[in-house]
């Protein structure tokens, strides 16, 4: 987790073998942009990529809804990976 020290605020470029479908510019700032540039990197994104692009406390923070917005097998690996994650209380949906 500590090898994560992308951007925490401002805007967020996204390689195109990332983002290979569309928009590849993100604000950060923007809570929905912001999700879906942590999912698409966790998704597309190769170990190089979730190192300049993922910052650690902002995956923290958007982990309990993120974990929901990826497959089962990446939520395994990175809860199973980083204890921190697997710690953090999933998000309720009422």
């Amino acid at each position: 987790m500590d090898e994560l020290v992308g951007p925490s605020h401002g805007t967020a470029h996204l390689p195109l073998h990332i983002a290979w479908s569309g928009r590849t510019v993100f604000d950060l700032e923007k809570p929905k942009q912001r999700m879906s540039v942590y999912r698409t990197v966790l998704v597309e994104g190769q170990r190089d990529d979730l190192m300049v692009l993922l910052n650690k406390d902002l995956l923290t923070a958007q982990w309990p809804f993120l974990r929901n917005l990826v497959s089962r097998t990446i939520r395994e690996v990175w809860e199973s990976a980083f204890t921190e994650l697997a710690a953090v209380r999933p998000a309720t949906t009422t």
